[in-house]
Formats: C-alpha cells, structure tokens, sequence
C-alpha cells in the first residue's frame, strides 16, 4: 500500500506516493528522476547507490524510503553553489573514472568519509572505504580521497 511519504532531496522537500518499504535508490531514480544514483548489486555490496542521509552515507538499496528521518543527499546535490565539493575536484584532478558506473556511490562516499574525519590518517581512509569498483580504479579513488582530505597527495599521471 502506497503512502504519503515526504523527504527533503537536495535540499528541497519532496511529497512521494510510494510504498515505505520501497528502497530509496528506486524512490530517488523511477519517482524523482534522479539517475545519478545507481544499482548494481542490490545487497547493499558494492556501494554503487551510496547517497548521503542526514550527512552519513547509506547504501539506498537496502534503506527503505520510509525509514529516511533526514534529509538525503545525492551526487546531483552534492556540489554547492560555490564549486564542486572537494571529493569531486580531486576525482577530476587524479582521473578517477574510467567506465563511470560506479563513480557517484564511491564519490558520495568518499565525500562523507572526507567531511566526518577531517585530518583522519591515511589507513583510516583507506580502511573505511568499502566500495567496490569492477574497473579497478582504486589506486586513483585512494589517490582522489587523500587529495581531498589535505595529505598533498597529487595525481600520478
């Protein structure tokens, strides 16, 4: 049975008639038309659909849409109306991406980690940092991180 379900997307509040056990990756991309967010796995793996909920990063294919109490972040809303968000500046800096798909879930992440931990270590970044990347980028993604989380690190190309 569907309801009433009201959440705050990207800073703006949003009314969805959706079942509350919906997952929020399909209430972002089939009923708000916001694709950045992907599904790979569905279990909650791989981190493709990794969006931000009150600031922390959920995996949204395991969240059910009624259980989000606060406002939900995606890679369309991360950047301000200053610039891209750090994360981003150092993705394009260090040449991250290759296919792309899984990029907004690792970008989404790594923002997170980046702003809950300032100074943290570089194991620590490295350590919590969970999801998956079938192009095998992470040198770059682990290169990207340490740029914006201030190490100095600079891209190796």
């Amino acid at each position: 049975m569907a309801d009433i379900i009201t959440v705050i997307v990207n800073g703006e509040p949003r009314e969805l008639r959706v079942p509350p056990e919906m997952p929020l990756v399909w209430a972002l991309r089939e009923e708000l038309g916001l694709t950045g967010t992907k599904l790979s796995c569905g279990i909650g793996l791989c981190g493709a659909c990794t969006v931000h909920v009150s600031g922390k990063a959920v995996r949204s294919c395991v969240t059910p849409i009624g259980e989000v109490s606060g406002p939900v972040t995606t890679i369309e809303g991360l950047s301000s109306p200053g610039g891209l968000h750090p994360v981003q500046k150092a993705w394009i800096e260090n040449a991250v991406a290759q296919c792309g798909f899984c990029q907004s879930g690792f970008i989404m992440a790594a923002a997170a980690l980046v702003d809950e931990t300032p100074g943290a270590q570089h194991a620590e970044l490295l350590q919590q940092m969970t999801n998956i990347c079938r192009c095998s980028t992470f040198s770059r993604v682990r290169l990207a991180m340490l740029t914006a989380a201030g190490h100095g690190v600079k891209s190796h190309d």
